[in-house]
């Protein structure tokens, strides 16, 4: 059962920032496993519930230790994240619920970082042939959260003869819809499950939208 992050949770984000090497990690590792990993997953494992019914949807819970074949500079990541994605062999290409504490704050929502080149073609071809439905799961959506759905852009928009979808056509990745929280109380409260887990539910449309895509 999720009952919060806490004060502590952030001693250690703030702490693995300021101290990331084994000997601080060791000394600290059940702080790590209370405090983060065990509220990560259980959070994750809450609302994943409306998510595992529906057949190709898993969740994932981050590791806090990086991949020595990448040799990075630093054997720990000061983030843990949770998600909810198709089972896919790279998320980057695929949509995702998620959620993400760091040293500074949470933050959670859609995301879909790296769309395939092929993919966001069939997307332009396919709102340009039928772009009521789009329009309307933007409008609904945008609505439902109160705030707009957002992406990175080219910096020479793709053409189209059809005005409503101008800024449709101008996306080139990070498609995103993202809220975030300060550390304090919305964080260390239980409730903060109920919060995300409605977000959740009204990015679902969007999410499943994009998945078709994905596939």
């Amino acid at each position: 059962m999720f009952t919060g992050f806490t004060p502590e949770t952030f001693d250690f984000l703030w702490g693995i920032r300021m101290n990331n090497n084994r000997d601080w990690f060791l000394e600290h590792k059940k702080q790590y496993t209370q405090a983060l990993y065990e509220p990560m997953k259980a959070l994750g494992q809450e609302l994943f519930v409306p998510f595992q019914e529906t057949p190709g949807n898993v969740l994932k819970v981050s590791r806090i230790y990086r991949d020595a074949r990448m040799h990075p500079p630093e054997p720990y990541k000061e983030s843990l994240w949770i998600c909810i994605r198709k089972d896919v062999q790279w998320w980057a290409e695929n949509p995702c619920l998620f959620f993400e504490i760091t040293p500074d704050g949470a933050s959670y929502g859609f995301f879909f970082w790296h769309p395939p080149t092929a993919m966001m073609e069939d997307f332009r071809r396919r709102i340009s042939a039928n772009p009521e439905p789009f329009l309307e799961l933007m409008a609904r959506t945008e609505e439902a959260v109160g705030m707009p759905v957002t992406a990175e852009c080219y910096k020479r928009p793709k053409p189209t003869d059809n005005p409503a979808l101008q800024p449709y056509f101008a996306w080139k990745g990070q498609i995103s819809c993202i809220r975030q929280l300060q550390p304090g109380p919305e964080v260390f409260d239980p409730a903060l499950k109920d919060q995300v887990g409605d977000f959740f539910e009204k990015l679902t449309p969007l999410y499943e939208y994009f998945c078709r895509f994905s596939v």
